[in-house]
């Protein structure tokens, strides 16, 4: 159970379009759905009657790009209506998005920008946490985003800035492991650190998915198979955290349903043994306890950025 006594509800894989038929008519043994939640706002077409048929026989969670919690434009409350308005459509087991800012002066950018990581910053964020909260009447999970540049000003590192900010306003995490690989490889900063010190008892859910690696930096593409370091990574959190629900996103190069849900199920072979070292130069010696399975060339997950209304 997590902080907000929310359930471990398995194994989920992200929910797209090409893929309503084949659920619709096979109903596969996935535990649970996750949405992309503008992906259904404002959609009264095929995809939403998809959607509230699948959601009679599958738990499911509405995952957000559009709330821009860092942003420093006041929330945005015809987007929390929307969203608001959805949950109580889908009813979710929690609502998530992320910790990062979209756009600013009302301009969206349509993409995950990096928070500055100062104590204004995290007082900021805290009290628009608050009032999401109040609004939704739902438990609001924050993921950890993929970042390619960080600000000179920040004076927290990023996994203390999340601490503190579950810790002031009793939200959740959603930490998502490829993404930690991501910004370790482009920051250079040790990413066994960063699943160490996280408050593993704050974690409610975790994401897995693919990255392009170009050598001397890495981009969260989600279009590939989800990498060994990225597995061993979450064997580590896996155990830190007793198991949490976990979901695999594929979201470019979508192949059929059984090829994702083939790729999903290598999260139950994760077992205890010794742990292969990361091919990351700031991590440190492995310590002889986990293994994460080795996996395939085959594809796999990026994440989408859709405007409101922009359903498929």
């Amino acid at each position: 159970m997590t902080i907000f006594n929310l359930p471990n509800l398995g194994l989920g894989v992200g929910l797209r379009h090409q893929h309503f038929d084949y659920i619709l008519q096979h109903k596969p043994k996935v535990d649970w759905f996750e949405i992309i939640s503008e992906n259904f706002i404002a959609d009264h077409g095929w995809c939403k009657h998809a959607l509230m048929q699948i959601r009679q026989d599958y738990p499911m969670v509405m995952h957000g790009v559009s709330l821009s919690i860092g942003s420093t434009d006041p929330l945005d409350k015809e987007y929390l209506s929307a969203l608001k308005k959805l949950s109580l459509e889908v009813q979710p087991a929690w609502i998530s998005d992320h910790l990062c800012w979209t756009g600013v002066q009302h301009l969206n950018t349509h993409d995950l920008l990096p928070v500055p990581l100062t104590e204004e910053s995290l007082n900021h964020i805290c009290q628009r946490i608050h009032q999401v909260q109040d609004y939704l009447q739902r438990p609001l999970i924050l993921e950890n985003p993929s970042t390619y540049l960080s600000f000179a000003a920040s004076t927290i590192d990023e996994w203390d800035f999340l601490n503190l900010m579950a810790e002031r306003t009793g939200c959740g995490l959603l930490i998502d492991v490829n993404n930690i690989y991501v910004s370790a490889r482009n920051h250079g900063f040790d990413p066994l650190e960063y699943i160490k010190k996280l408050h593993h008892q704050a974690i409610v859910q975790i994401h897995l998915s693919g990255h392009t690696d170009l050598g001397d930096h890495c981009i969260d593409t989600h279009d590939q198979a989800v990498s060994e370091s990225v597995w061993q990574l979450y064997a580590r959190l896996k155990r830190y955290t007793g198991g949490v629900s976990t979901l695999l996103e594929w979201d470019a190069n979508i192949p059929d349903f059984p090829v994702l849900h083939q790729e999903l199920l290598k999260a139950e072979t994760v077992i205890e043994g010794p742990m292969p070292e990361l091919t990351l130069e700031s991590a440190p010696e492995p310590e002889p306890d986990l293994v994460a399975p080795t996996t395939q060339a085959s594809p796999v997950s990026n994440p989408i950025h859709f405007v409101v209304g922009d359903a498929q």
